[in-house]
């Protein structure tokens, strides 16, 4: 085990490694984060920032030597710097988990090798595949480029061949996949820990609520079945085994109209939709992030108090911030900023969390929050 007084490497320094940065200070870790923005969110908290590209030789030394072990706080940090720091302490997740997830293509495909359910799909990697692929799909698609799209980001509904070709040519030709539109009744998601010895762990389900692709709220728990839900956490664990993942991560479902599940996404980290674990578990994923990477028990996953977490993006904040007061007033309401330094439309700025009895109470509450908060 790796225990308090240590030192932890974060690269990314982001929300997500904020977030991560103040739990593993409470609990006791120094905490080194790697991240080109000079101005990070992680950074400005952290022991120390090393301002650097994520190949920089002379940073990804100083790193590794100056720590125990180094985990990530999004996907795409390149794999080779992944596995160049493994030559100087562990690397929880491992490279090869989060190159995986780099690449709609490969994901898909090893979900299916996975012996589980995607939406249909049709890897694109010259136009002359587009044809074949939306014919066998029916009217209505999606391409998505494989690599670097998130938040809505990087992918276009077609209705036609002929906007599926013009959509491709938009993303330059890079390789894509062409999904089909499935008939959706929800989209769900489930953080899971895995730890050194393999053993799992998940919190419960979300059901995440997305507005022009960027995910808007997530109300826990989700309102589905207990079928349903036990069916989500088991593919969740099962996933994490056939990585041999290590860490924190989530993975998206789409709920199907006729009630199949069908695996969206997997995140290789701690997860948007899982903010809620911060004021409504008796452990937040970033907690258990630390104790994953550092060989530490588990920390209870137990759900205190349904509750709704809400996105804050830029585009509330205008020619100045949001009025808080209208949101501070609520007892239950818990705020949580990022310390971004510009608010631009469509930038995660911050979260809250609602608290209530039931959904539908923190529901009404969350969306009179909101409502203060644009007046």
């Amino acid at each position: 085990m790796i225990l308090p007084g240590a030192t932890l490497g974060m690269l990314g320094g982001g929300q997500l490694g904020r977030m991560f940065t103040i739990a593993a200070r409470t609990m006791g870790y120094r905490v080194i984060v790697l991240d080109p923005n000079s101005d990070s969110p992680a950074g400005r908290l952290a022991d120390e920032h090393l301002h650097a590209a994520y190949q920089d030789e002379w940073a990804l030394e100083q790193l590794g030597k100056s720590c125990d072990v180094i985990t990530a706080e999004f996907e795409n940090v390149p794999a080779d710097t992944l596995q160049k720091l493994t030559e100087y302490c562990p690397v929880r997740p491992s490279a090869q988990a989060l190159e995986l997830s780099q690449n709609r293509i490969r994901e898909k495909n090893f979900i299916h090798e996975a012996g589980l359910e995607t939406a249909p799909f049709f890897a694109i990697h010259e136009e002359s595949e587009i044809e074949q692929a939306f014919r066998a799909l029916g009217d209505t698609a999606i391409l998505k480029r494989a690599a670097f799209g998130y938040d809505g980001k990087g992918q276009h509904v077609v209705t036609s061949m002929a906007e599926a070709q013009a959509a491709f040519h938009a993303m330059d030709g890079v390789p894509c996949v062409l999904e089909d539109r499935v008939d959706l009744a929800l989209e769900i998601s489930v953080v899971v820990a895995r730890g050194v010895e393999g053993d799992v762990q998940c919190y419960p389900v979300a059901e995440n609520i997305h507005v022009n692709g960027i995910l808007d709220q997530s109300i826990v728990p989700a309102r589905i079945d207990s079928t349903q839900a036990d069916r989500a956490r088991e593919i969740a664990m099962n996933l994490a085994d056939a990585l041999d993942f290590c860490g924190v991560m989530a993975v998206e479902f789409f709920v199907t109209k006729s009630g199949d599940l069908l695996v969206n996404e997997i995140a290789p980290r701690p997860h948007n939709s899982g903010h809620y674990t911060l004021d409504a578990c008796v452990t937040s994923q970033f907690e258990q992030q630390v104790r994953m990477v550092c060989g530490l028990p588990f920390g209870d996953t137990s759900l205190m108090s349904p509750v709704v977490m809400v996105n804050l993006l830029g585009d509330i904040w205008g020619d100045s911030s949001p009025p808080w007061q209208g949101l501070l007033e609520y007892p239950s309401a818990k705020l949580h900023l990022y310390g971004k330094c510009e608010a631009r439309p469509g930038r995660k700025m911050g979260h809250y969390c609602v608290l209530a009895e039931d959904q539908e109470m923190a529901l009404e509450q969350a969306k009179s929050i909101m409502k203060a908060l644009v007046s």
